[in-house]
């Protein structure tokens, strides 16, 4: 047997409920307890409460899935006058002479009889709550329409409304072609479709259902247009080589996260360089600012200690060393070769302290995420298996950097590092480092920004 729960005031079932209570969508386990209801003649308002929704919501659901069973026909009497009852006319025809019978005996009635009124079979009690016959008392031998609620067939129809309604494209062929004029060449532009989405406010669909686009091929670009949708290679192994060299002493991984637990306010500025392919000489050298998401890039002739120190000493004579060590107190980088002299990094031209350095475990890039993260909008623009730096100039780096902080960013909350940079960093370093800001819809991430320069 069904237990009823007692009546509660709506506060008391929207504060007390479980998650049900704030679910829009009933499920089949409330279908049950509304088809058991009926059959008990609770009220619709009593079923509401005990469900947690609003008594209109259950009268929605039962007239929207109620099921219709015709009358019983079994020897129902053809062309059922609903004047039947009170008649007691005769010889309505004139065809018969002395006819004795009832009219309304006669199956021929219905053709000559000008008030013949033909019988409703609709019962008015299903117009009016419950608006079906579960609990009716004369359904056993009722002979008008019928209405009755199924907890299992009305799930059901609902399951199939709710999938019909989420299959195909909700966009007329107009609106898709001009979606498609303004989507497609952003994205073979390099551009994310978060990107496109923050930029462009009115395009009428979210970041996954544009994803679901492209994946369904009614966008003139595909999957293969997505970087990030492409199955990476899998990376070769290395064997894990321990360098104990002293000059890690006091500058290791855990001596960085000390130090950050002594000054967690610190500005960090990850290093690392970027190489091209095999035979390939030049290389870049990237500064990725964390708290701005800025990054700069210097083209390097050599990967050589001397070339990195030679750019510290340049951004030093143009900010000054005090200014050098507010901007950049803090700098983590790899063990890579070229930061093997800590020393001359971390001194200035006259010997003075301007930042620390701190280097990464073996093998451990992930302890630089930002850096490493950000090195993607690099190989967006020069791919690793065919780019080469040897063709580049320092004024190609910065048109590629400038569109890169350009890009408007998830993580920044839909904000470009530029505008971040220009109120956390000084207006001396972004002179000296000669960037400019690219609108929106003019930013490339793809080889098409170097023409080609950068290739073998």
């Amino acid at each position: 047997m069904l237990i009823i729960p007692p009546i509660r005031s709506r506060n008391e079932v929207y504060m007390e409920t479980t998650k049900l209570t704030y679910q829009k969508h009933l499920d089949q386990g409330s279908r049950i307890f509304i088809e058991k209801s009926l059959e008990q003649s609770l009220s619709l308002r009593r079923i509401a409460l005990s469900l947690g929704k609003d008594p209109s919501t259950i009268a929605k659901e039962i007239k929207k899935h109620r099921i219709f069973q015709e009358h019983n026909k079994f020897n129902e009497t053809p062309f059922r006058c609903a004047l039947a009852k009170d008649c007691k006319r005769t010889s309505v025809c004139h065809t018969e002479l002395f006819c004795s019978r009832l009219c309304k005996r006669c199956p021929k009635c219905h053709s000559f009889c000008s008030d013949y009124t033909p019988f409703d079979y609709h019962c008015p009690k299903t117009d009016k709550a419950p608006y079906v016959c579960n609990a009716c008392p004369a359904r056993g031998h009722c002979r008008l329409d019928k209405f009755y609620y199924r907890a299992v067939p009305s799930h059901r129809e609902y399951r199939t409304t709710l999938t019909q309604a989420r299959t195909g494209i909700n966009m007329s062929e107009i609106d898709l072609a001009a979606l498609d004029s303004l989507v497609s060449p952003l994205i073979r532009s390099g551009h994310s479709p978060y990107m496109i989405l923050k930029n462009h406010p009115e395009i009428p669909v979210c970041e996954k259902t544009l994803y679901n686009y492209i994946s369904s091929c009614v966008l003139s670009v595909k999957n293969l247009d997505l970087p990030k949708k492409v199955k990476y290679k899998p990376r070769k192994a290395h064997s894990l080589i321990i360098d104990d060299s002293g000059i890690f002493e006091g500058r290791t991984y855990k001596d960085f996260l000390a130090f950050l637990d002594e000054s967690p306010d610190t500005p960090i500025t990850e290093m690392d360089t970027v190489v091209g392919p095999s035979g390939s000489k030049k290389v870049l050298l990237t500064l990725h600012f964390c708290s701005s998401a800025f990054m700069m890039a210097y083209l390097l002739d050599s990967k050589d200690s001397s070339q990195v120190e030679a750019v510290f000493d340049r951004i030093n004579r143009a900010v000054s060393t005090s200014l050098f060590s507010k901007i950049m107190p803090l700098v983590l980088t790899d063990r890579g070769m070229e930061f093997r002299h800590p020393d001359a990094l971390e001194c200035s031209i006259e010997n003075s302290l301007r930042t620390r350095l701190f280097y990464c475990d073996p093998l451990a890039s992930w302890q630089k995420p930002h850096c490493e993260r950000n090195h993607e909008y690099i190989r967006k623009i020069c791919p690793q298996t065919v780019t080469t730096f040897d063709h580049l100039t320092q004024d190609d780096v910065v048109l590629m950097m400038s569109h890169i902080n350009s890009a408007c960013r998830q993580s920044l909350n839909g904000l470009t590092p530029f505008s971040l940079a220009r109120l956390m960093l000084p207006k001396a370093l972004l002179d000296f480092f000669g960037l400019y800001e690219i609108p929106a819809d003019e930013v490339i991430l793809s080889p098409a920004l170097l023409n080609g320069k950068n290739k073998l």
